[in-house]
């Protein structure tokens, strides 16, 4: 299934890798959707979900990355080391 992020949900901690709590959307039939980035991590895995952001009308794929310390976290392709496309989404009701 190939779902956009609209939005997303953060934590007060200062890693990049570590911000990101959820992540969300609308559904076509216009109800909202939400789930964790651990849950996300596991739906790209798994290869049950396909997450790409917009950026400039233009789809991004949601990746799964590792950090330096080994924690999973998901970030959108060719954005450094820092998931800045996802940080700046909107935050999700």
């Amino acid at each position: 299934m190939i779902v956009q992020v609209q939005c997303i949900s953060k934590s007060n901690r200062q890693d990049a890798h570590e911000r990101i709590t959820h992540i969300g959307g609308i559904n076509p039939n216009g109800s909202r959707w939400r789930m964790t980035q651990q849950h996300a991590i596991e739906g790209i895995e798994n290869r049950e979900y396909s997450f790409y952001v917009s950026v400039q009308g233009r789809p991004v794929n949601v990746i799964v990355a590792v950090s330096r310390f080994g924690h999973k976290y998901i970030k959108t392709e060719a954005d450094g080391e820092e998931p800045n496309n996802l940080l700046s989404l909107p935050e999700c009701p």
